[in-house]
């Protein structure tokens, strides 16, 4: 129900946040109500409570779905929201491997169905204890309820004009459109928060899943391909350091190759290396033997210089992102990847600690835990306000703008751009974005947008036309 009220579909708001600690609350209370069980647990299990650090992951989904209080920029929002799913997953599932987090995604439709009719024995199990004429004592409350706040709401929203407007702001707009939009929210929320109270309720074993080793293989048969590609990253790397350390000698000397492509075009091969290395050390990890001393320093040297490589080559894609960047300017993807990239090399910080013991079934949930917080850290350090600082700043050393990629900016910009020493660029840009901002009520409010609109209303174009013919808009 606050869900159908609450939630703002085209765009981040605060209904969102409200939406997430009542969900949250919600499944906090089905676990303490204890009562005995209406239907076997969707797979054979001990019961439990949960991974120790449950709690966490629920306040990580809320502080992600947070960030579209105070953000405005929909791709930001959007990929908080899919991370919640994720947060929401690992708070839910009581194994500690990534495939333990899969299965609970796979046992949502499942737990949807069982759920409902948990839920529905449920309800016949209170309707059974309930005594004769207690429907009507409800029916009663409920009327009596109403009635008394239509009385006094009334008496209050005449003697008081900002009560007034604060009632009129509460109340929901009973158009139809409206009536459609919450009966579309229930429908979806209803079976995830049934799906996520059953598997609460009823956690699925992680039996084997959470094992970390697999099969395995000879030391011949992983040694010598990974040897090999060790040799290869060797090659690599060391052509490599001679263009971080030597300046642009390298592109100097090549014929034709400007800095500027040179980091463009390696920098998404470079991402895709690094992606698939973790992929191998992975591998490397579950089905090499490691029962022997000479399979655990063989295991330590490989992995471990691997992993050492593999940093050099992170290093020197985010040096190709930060050349490219101070050529071409800042945009959303090129942050998000380099982010990605940062990230990456964490990971292989941690897989280089992990090699110390070899076992690290620790490893997956902290991965995804410092890439929960460098989300959260890039939604509070405000993307869009930072490229649009980046462009403002290249504005004051090159005289050149990207008009038409920065009047796509959201609202989070618009801080950044009050100070391009460009009177007429910068009231058509706060302009162009402020036409994209229409009025918020409670469940829409947002903290960027809000602040937007002051600014926005202080620089208006002189001329809207030639605002459009700068921007390429009709």
């Amino acid at each position: 129900m606050i869900a159908a009220l609450s939630v703002p579909l085209d765009r981040a708001g605060l209904g969102w946040l409200v939406t997430a600690v009542a969900g949250v609350g919600a499944l906090a209370a089905a676990r303490v109500i204890r009562t005995p069980p209406a239907v076997p647990a969707l797979v054979p299990a001990r019961v439990d409570h949960g991974a120790p650090d449950r709690f966490a992951w629920a306040a990580a989904t809320i502080a992600l779905l947070a960030a579209g209080t105070f953000r405005a920029a929909g791709w930001l929002f959007v990929l908080c929201l899919l991370t919640a799913t994720l947060t929401t997953a690992l708070a839910l599932s009581s194994g500690r491997s990534l495939r333990s987090v899969a299965l609970t995604y796979v046992l949502v439709p499942a737990a949807a169905t069982r759920g409902g009719l948990w839920l529905a024995r449920g309800a016949g199990r209170l309707r059974g204890r309930s005594r004769s004429g207690s429907a009507l004592r409800v029916l009663a409350t409920v009327a009596v309820s109403i009635l008394l706040l239509a009385v006094f709401g009334a008496l209050f929203v005449s003697a008081d004009a900002a009560f007034a407007r604060v009632f009129e702001a509460a109340i929901p707009d009973l158009r139809p459109i409206t009536i459609i939009r919450w009966i579309f929210v229930s429908a979806v929320i209803a079976p995830l928060l049934t799906a996520a109270a059953y598997l609460r309720a009823a956690p699925p074993a992680p039996g084997r899943l959470d094992h970390t080793e697999g099969r395995k293989v000879g030391r011949m048969e992983w040694a010598v391909p990974l040897g090999l590609l060790v040799l290869l990253f060797a090659a690599f790397v060391t052509i490599q350091l001679a263009v971080l350390f030597g300046g642009d000698r390298h592109v100097v000397e090549t014929d034709g190759l400007t800095y500027a492509e040179y980091a463009r075009s390696g920098f998404w091969q470079l991402c895709m290396v690094t992606a698939l290395t973790l992929v191998v050390l992975a591998g490397a990890a579950r089905w090499a033997p490691r029962t022997a001393r000479a399979d655990r320093v063989l295991l330590r040297v490989v992995l471990g210089a691997l992993a050492a490589l593999t940093l050099v080559i992170v290093a020197s894609a985010l040096h190709r992102m930060n050349v490219y960047t101070e050529t071409y300017g800042l945009t959303r993807l090129r942050l998000l990847v380099a982010c990605c990239e940062a990230w990456f090399g964490l990971v292989l910080l941690m897989v280089l600690a992990a090699g110390i013991r070899i076992r690290a079934a620790w490893l997956p949930r902290v991965a995804i835990g410092v890439g929960v917080l460098a989300l959260l850290g890039l939604a509070a350090a405000n993307p869009d306000g930072l490229i649009a600082e980046n462009h403002v700043q290249r504005f004051e050393r090159t005289q050149k703008i990207d008009a038409g990629y920065l009047a796509d900016l959201s609202p989070d910009a618009v801080p950044a751009l009050t100070g391009l020493d460009e009177p007429a660029t910068r009231a058509c840009l706060l302009d162009a974005i402020g036409a994209d901002m229409p009025a918020d009520d409670w469940r829409e409010f947002n903290a960027a947008r809000e602040s937007a609109r002051d600014l926005v209303a202080r620089y208006r174009p002189a001329d809207p036309d030639a605002c459009s013919r700068m921007l390429g808009r009709s």
